[in-house]
Formats: structure tokens, sequence, C-alpha cells
């Protein structure tokens, strides 16, 4: 579901990028900084409120979630002072919490605005109260993400009244002993993967490359709708319902409103359903915790296997009946009262068939988001209502449908396939958060081959369940059903050994619970020619290269080995929290040219912006860009590509020759794999040249 996307964002990146060609510094958020009284006594506590507005299409990661999963959580070091001391951590205000598929954990982000308070107790009069602030920003339409670092001084805090005897510190022995305050939460195992998919991006959920099309979403949940509409608990009552609205009504303008009071009665219900879950979805995190936590997606897991049982013909779901009779009598009723209530009738009459395909709508939209959920449930709303009222309109159309029959039962069965292989995607997610090992790739794999060539049987007759009819002959649209099902097997095959399958990245299990990876064991799956002469490389221990490629993560080494063997380096500026950097890798680098390329032509060097490692104290130095002793192999990265190479965001790319010369235009984040390639052929034209 959450790899359905609209991709305008793309193409008008495509027709901008000759424009971001070079590199460029992105420019620092500003802070606004205020506090909670206009005026406080000593001993008092009192709110440090930090305010940063976010640039259009940007957002910016919190405090509130564990640095583990990747990316840079906001980070805010109070400097030590005995004119105050700080009481408890600092806090969010407004962040959206959710899962991010790409890094598998729990993230939070701000749109818009990022709000942060921090409590402090005044101790002294006029407080000295300084703070260093670093923080993550991403653009959701280029993919590249900048780390800022900014020093905010709360001034002028009015401070009445004369310090307690038992309050004033006469020594820094009463400072506060904590400098650095740091939200987090418990850390999240970054191999788990959320129920698809949540979230980037794209409201939209945001989540660095990864977002949701809010359009995307509701046009799935629309075509949900129109679906829902051939299941056998709603197709019959279409001829009931379009004679209802011709027959009873004196007039055709009166038969047209009330199909359209039908229709929007039906918008309605729905919206009022996604409605409460719109608020629901907005306390104490749920949408992360429905997301994520084992016991809402085993109760999924559980409800999906057993509307699956039904739709295969075990038993029937239905609602009591004494509740459907009731609403029913009530569509007697004259005028549009009685509409509505026959609205309401046919929502519970095809609850059985609908009730799969609402809720997996509410799972997708519930997450924090507001408007997604009421959104939703009112596009499958018009999805559903739209047929009863276009043939309420054009009564004459009614006699062109199929007549019900076994085809009906067909389509049951065929959804109850679908939810038997998408209710292993909701086990999969405790399993591998909880490291439960029963859903292991391959196992994940072979369950749904196993479900959609069954499936792929069905289609073409080769075996019937006990509510099927006989059919004497195989139609063309099984026959095409039938063809796309075994397609679809034979393409999930490879994946059993070691396969990407790309497509499918959201809903299976990640590559690394793998048992048996033939890709491995050919780097990546291409052949790549190794660098055995690379010696020691520093930081080895620390980072790795996609698809078993080889390369360094120290500056002055790569640029020394390039020198002996002559050929151009390859800089790949990245971060453990780059979201666009991890599709790059899986989606251009994987290609075999690209791979072969970066191998075999270049020196790769991959530099990490946001690591936290310190380097031994001989290695810190200060930086004549801002001034500030960088000390973290992360912070001198970030230095390295904002004083030499005029640029602060990732990821990108540049190609230089051992002198540190630059040989062609910088890359940032394009998809477009030829792209790639003609950047690095030029890089390398650009080297033989010289």
């Amino acid at each position: 579901m959450s790899k359905f996307r609209i991709s305008i964002h793309g193409i008008l990146l495509l027709g901008l990028l000759p424009f971001f060609s070079w590199a460029q510094i992105q420019q620092k958020p500003t802070w606004e900084l205020k506090t909670s009284k206009s005026e406080v006594k000593v001993g008092e506590e009192i709110e440090l409120i930090m305010t940063s507005k976010i640039q259009k299409d940007w957002y910016m990661y919190s405090s509130d979630f564990s640095d583990a999963v990747g990316p840079t959580v906001a980070h805010f070091e109070f400097t030590k002072d005995p004119s105050y001391k700080l009481v408890g951590n600092i806090k969010p205000i407004g962040s959206h919490k959710h899962f991010d598929e790409t890094f598998e954990g729990e993230v939070s982000t701000f749109v818009g605005k990022a709000e942060f308070r921090q409590k402090v107790k005044i101790l002294q009069p006029n407080p000295k109260i300084k703070l260093f602030v670093e923080f993550q920003e991403c653009s959701q339409i280029t993919g590249m993400c900048v780390l800022f670092e900014d020093d905010l001084v709360f001034k002028n805090i009015k401070v009445i009244g004369e310090t307690p005897a038992t309050q004033a510190p006469t020594n820094t022995s009463l400072a506060p002993s904590i400098d650095t305050i740091k939200e987090a939460t418990p850390a999240i195992d970054t191999q788990s993967q959320v129920s698809n998919t949540i979230a980037p991006v794209k409201e939209n959920d945001v989540t660095g490359g990864d977002q949701k099309s809010l359009i995307g979403f509701l046009i799935f949940a629309f075509l949900g709708g129109l679906i829902a509409v051939v299941t056998p608990c709603v197709f019959p009552m279409l001829p009931m319902t379009v004679t209802f609205f011709t027959k009873r009504s004196e007039t055709r303008a009166l038969a047209i409103k009330r199909a359209f009071s039908f229709g929007f009665s039906i918008i309605g219900i729905y919206a009022s359903l996604g409605l409460v879950f719109a608020f629901f979805g907005l306390g104490a995190d749920f949408g992360n915790w429905l997301s994520t936590h084992w016991v809402p997606n085993i109760l999924f897991f559980i409800i999906f296997i057993v509307f699956a049982a039904s739709f295969l013909g075990m038993f029937e779901i239905t609602l009591p009946h004494k509740f459907v009779n009731s609403v029913d009598s009530k569509s007697s009723m004259g005028n549009f009262v009685g509409v509505f209530f026959m609205a309401f009738t046919l929502v519970l009459v095809s609850f059985s068939c609908t009730g799969p395909i609402v809720g997996s709508l509410l799972i997708e939209a519930v997450g924090g988001n507001f408007v997604k959920p009421l959104l939703g449930m009112a596009a499958f709303g018009a999805g559903l209502a739209a047929p009863f009222t276009l043939f309420a309109i054009f009564p004459s159309w009614i006699q062109n449908l199929p007549k019900s029959g076994g085809w009906l039962n067909s389509v049951k069965v065929v959804l109850g396939f679908l939810e038997l292989a998408f209710a292993f995607k909701f086990l999969s997610i405790p399993d591998q958060t909880y490291h439960w090992g029963l859903l292991d790739r391959e196992v994940y794999i072979g369950i749904w081959i196993s479900v959609f060539f069954l499936m792929g049987l069905y289609l073409i007759g080769k075996i019937k369940f006990s509510h099927d009819s006989d059919s004497p002959h195989l139609s063309v649209p099984r026959l095409f059903l039938a063809i796309t099902t075994f397609t679809f097997v034979l393409y999930l095959i490879p994946g059993l050994f070691g396969a990407p399958l790309k497509a499918l990245s959201g809903y299976l299990p990640p590559q690394e619970s793998l048992d048996f990876d033939l890709s491995k064991s050919k780097g990546g799956g291409h052949s790549i020619e190794k660098k055995s002469d690379l010696g020691e490389v520093r930081f080895s221990n620390l980072f790795h290269l996609p698809h078993e490629l080889e390369g360094f993560f120290d500056y002055k080494q790569a640029l020394a080995y390039a020198k002996k063997v002559n050929k151009p380096i390859f800089i790949d500026f990245t971060g453990h929290g780059c979201v666009n950097c991890r599709e790059m890798e899986a989606n251009v680098w994987s290609d075999p040219t690209v791979l072969s390329k970066l191998q075999n032509d270049f020196v790769i060097l991959a530099l990490y912006v946001d690591d936290k490692t310190e380097l031994p104290e001989n290695e810190w130095y200060v930086s004549t860009y801002d001034g500030r002793e960088k000390k973290t192999i992360g912070k001198q990265n970030a230095d390295l590509q904002i004083s030499k190479y005029k640029a602060n965001a990732q990821p990108y790319y540049f190609i230089i020759d051992p002198n540190e010369n630059q040989l062609t235009q910088p890359k940032a984040y394009d998809l477009n794999v030829q792209n790639f390639v003609t950047f690095l052929e030029n890089g390398k034209k650009a080297f033989q040249g010289k």
C-alpha cells in the first residue's frame, strides 16, 4: 500500500536538476527564544521555549526518538552555570512520531514549525542560560538532508526577589551536573519492519525520501471502494437500490436527488468512522504503537486470518441480525431520513466484505495525521457510493451489468487469498522487532509463493471451494488474472536466493534475515573487481560500503591510495540518518554498470557527516568555518564538506583527482541510473584528459 505514490515531485525535480547541479550552502534556520513567564522569582521554575520555522517542503527531526535508529536526533547541550538548574528533559511540542521503513525504526519529525521546551529552576538573579543545539533538516522534494548547529542565548529574563540563603549556590558544585539534554526513547531494533506502509512522506507522512503521497493514498482508498462494489455483499444490492430510487420517486429529478443523498450518506458514514479514528489516533503516540507493537500486530494477523477463512468459505461473518433489521426498518421512512438509513443498512450488510478493506485503510491512515483517516474513509465511501449514484441517474445502464452468480464467490475467494498473504505482514513486524525468528525472509517469501500459486490454480479451475459453482470453461478475465498471478510467483522465486525484489521492499523482511544469499557471494549479484591492496582501511570496523564494494572512510587515506594507483576519487558525503542516501545505494548503485565503474574506475570514499564517534584528542581541530572545535568523525567530515566543497546536504557526490581538484560538477539525489552513469563517465574522462 505505502509504495503506491504519485510522483509529481519527482517530475518537477527532474526539470529542476540543472539548476541544482552545483553544490550550495543551505541557509541555517533561525530560532525564536522566549519564556513561559514574563518574570520569575529566585527559586521558581520557568519554561524556556525554543521555536524554529521550517521552510516549505522541508522537515526537521525531533529529539524524542532513539539515536540508534539512524537520523540525527535534535541535540541540546546547556552550558553549566550556577544561576540556574535544569529540571527534567527537553520536550518537543507537536512532533509527529511514525515508523520509518528505510531505517526500520520509529522517528519523530516536525513540519512547518519546530518547538522545544526545557524547564529550568532559577537560582540567582541575571541567569546566564546558554546552549548549543544540533539538528537535522531534510527536503521532501530533493531528498537532501542538512546538519545544522547553533548557539542560543536566553537574555533579559526578569528575576524578582532576593536569593534565599538556602538556595543561593556559592560555588560551582551546585551547578547542574548534566551537560547534555537529549530525550530519547528506548532503542528500537533497526531490523524491524512496519505494516505498509506508513509514513514520509509521504502531510503525507514525512520520513526523508520515503514520503507517502496523500493524493496517492486517497486514490488507493477510492479504488478500494470501487473494488468493494463487486464483492458478493454489495453487488446484488445495486439493482435493488436503483429500482428503489426509480420506482418510488415521482419524478426523475427527485430520483436523482435521492440518489445523490444516498451517495453522500455513504460518504458521510465512512467519513464519520474516519473522524473517530482521527481523534483516536492523535493521543499518546497511538499511530506508532499501532504500527510497531506486537499486541496490535498479532491482533491484526488473527483478524486477517479469520477474514481470509471466511472469504474462502469456512464460515460467514455477519453483524447481529436484530441490529441490522432495526436499522433497515427505518429506511422506509419518508424523505431523506429514510435514504440515510438505507445507506446505513448497505454499510452494515456489506461489513463482512468491506471490513478487511476498511480496516487496512484505517491501519494505513492512523498515525498522528488528523486529515488522513478522515479523507481516506471519505474517499473509500465515494468509491463505494459512485456506482449506486451513477446507476440511479442512468438506470438503463443496469441492463449491461453481469448477473449475480458464481463469479461473485470467485471474487470473494480471491480476496481471501490476498487477505491470507497480507496477514503475514502483520506477523512479520513483531517477528523482526522481537527476534522471534519465525518469519525470516525465505520463510516469508515461501509462504507468499505458496499462497499465490494456489490462487493461480484456483483461477484456472484446478481447485475449488465449497461455495464455488461449476464452470464449463475458463473465461478470458480469469485467464489474464491467472497469468498475472503466476508471473508474480515467478518473480518471487529468485528472492529465495538473494534477489532484492525491490518492488516489494516494504512488504518483505530485510535482506539480512536471509540464510542463503547468493548475491553476497557474488558482490551484490554482479561481477566486480576486488582491490586486494587497500591495506588496513581506517574506520572499517565502523562503516561499510553497500553491495560489497571496497573503499575508504578517511579522507587522507583515500588521497594517499589514489596517488598510489593514479585513479580519481569518488566522494560520497552520506550519513546514517540520510534516507535518500540509502535509496541511491539501493536503486542506483546496485545497477551493474554503476557497480562496475565505481569499483574499477574510482577510489571510493564514503564520509559520514553525522557519526558521533570521537577521535583521539590529537586529531581535534578548530574549524576555520565556524570557529568550533571538531572532535568527532561526523563533525570533521561535515566541516570538510562545507569548508572545501561548499555544500552541506546529503547525499552529495564529488569526483576529484588525487590533488583534490574537482573533475566535474557534483551530483545530488537523482534516481535516474543513466544520469549517474553519465556523471561517473564525465569524471573519468576529465581525469584521463588531465
